[in-house]
C-alpha cells in the first residue's frame, strides 16, 4: 500500500534568543539562553513526518556551506533520503532568527530563505515522480509561488491528496485553490486570506465557510491552546487542544500538525482521527526547545 508522503520546503538554521519577553520594536533586553538548530517549516515537517515512521522524502535546496552541513546532518539523523536536496554554491543556506518568551512559549519569527528563494522549475522537475507517485504532498509558501503551484497542480493531476500551509501569509491567485485539497492556516493567517478578525471557534468557523466560499476544499484553522476548526462544506468538527500540555516553546509546533496530519491521511485515519493525532502530536512538540528537533516519536505518542 501506498503511504509515501513528499515534502517541498526549506531548511533552515534556527537561531533562537529565549527571555522573560519579546522585545518591543526598539527595544532592548537581557535574554537568557540561546540555540542553534534546525529548522524551516518543509524540513520540520519532514522531520515530524519521520519520527512517527512514516515514509518521506523531502524536496528542497541549500548552500553548500556551515548551515547545509547542520541540513544534511539533521537529515540522516531523521532517517531522510538526501538525494532530494539540490545543493548550490551560489545562494547560502537559509537562516530564521527567532524570538522567544519563556514565560508562554511565544514566539515571534524572522526567516531569511536563502537558496530555496532561487528554486528553479528544471531543479524540481528532477524530483517530480516521487510527487506524482506519493499518497500526500505537503507544501508550504516559504519557496517561490510559480514553484509551489507547479508542484500541486501536478500532484493534483496525478490524484495526490495535496495540503497547502499557507505560511507565511501572503497574496496568493485563486488557482491555488482548485489544486488543495487541505488548506492548514492559523487563525493569524486566516485572519489575512478571509478579512474575519478570529477571537473565538465562531470567528473561526465563519472564516472556514468563507475560506469555502473562494474555493478551499477542506479547510483547517489551527488555534493554538484554542484547539481547531474543520469544515469540508458539510461536516464541521471542533477539536480541542490538549489541556495537560504546559507549552515550553511554540515554535514549530504548526509544522508538527502538519506533518502528523500528512503522516494520519497516508495511513487512511478518518478526519477526525487524523486531527486528534495532529492536535496532539502539535502539542507534545511544545514539550521541548526548539523546532526540528522537538518533533515527538510515535512512542510518545502512543504513551501520552
Amino acid at each position: 500500500m501506498n503511504k509515501l508522503i513528499t515534502v517541498l520546503g526549506i531548511f533552515v538554521a534556527d537561531i533562537s534568543f529565549a527571555g522573560t519577553k519579546i522585545p518591543a520594536e526598539g527595544e532592548t533586553i537581557i535574554g537568557s539562553t540561546y540555540n542553534i538548530g534546525p529548522g524551516g517549516k518543509g524540513c520540520n515537517q519532514a522531520i515530524a513526518i519521520s519520527k512517527l515512521g512514516g515514509k518521506v522524502k523531502f524536496i528542497s535546496k541549500i548552500g553548500n556551506d556551515e548551515y547545509g552541513k547542520l541540513a544534511t546532518q539533521t537529515l540522516k539523523k531523521n532517517k531522510i533520503d538526501l538525494k532530494n536536496l539540490v545543493r548550490t554554491n551560489r545562494y547560502p543556506t537559509g537562516v530564521a532568527g527567532i524570538m522567544l518568551n519563556k514565560k508562554n512559549g511565544r514566539n515571534a519569527i524572522n526567516v531569511i530563505t536563502g537558496a530555496p528563494s532561487q528554486f528553479t522549475v528544471g531543479e524540481v522537475k528532477k524530483h517530480i515522480k516521487y510527487i506524482k507517485t506519493s499518497k500526500i504532498f505537503l507544501t508550504q509558501l516559504e519557496i517561490p509561488k510559480k514553484i509551489t503551484l507547479f508542484c500541486l497542480k501536478t500532484a493534483y493531476n496525478s490524484n495526490v491528496q495535496t495540503i497547502l500551509n499557507p505560511a507565511p501569509a501572503s497574496k496568493i491567485n485563486k488557482e491555488f485553490f482548485r489544486y488543495i485539497n487541505y488548506f492548514t492556516p492559523n487563525e493569524i493567517e486566516a485572519e489575512y486570506y478571509t478579512g474575519i478578525k478570529i477571537k473565538n471557534r465562531k470567528d473561526a468557523f465563519k472564516a472556514c465557510k468563507k475560506l469555502h466560499l473562494l474555493g478551499v476544499k477542506k479547510s483547517i484553522i489551527t488555534l493554538g491552546e484554542k484547539g481547531l476548526c474543520y469544515f469540508d462544506g458539510q461536516q464541521q468538527l471542533f477539536i480541542a487542544a490538549e489541556k495537560s500540555i504546559k507549552a515550553i516553546d511554540t515554535t514549530g509546533a504548526g509544522d508538527a500538525f502538519n506533518g502528523a496530519l500528512a503522516f494520519a491521511l497516508a495511513n487512511d485515519k478518518k478526519i477526525k482521527d487524523a486531527l486528534i493525532i495532529a492536535n496532539r502530536v502539535a502539542g507534545l512538540s511544545t514539550q521541548k526547545l526548539g523546532a526540528g528537533d522537538s518533533m515527538p516519536t510515535l512512542k510518545e505518542l502512543k504513551n501520552f
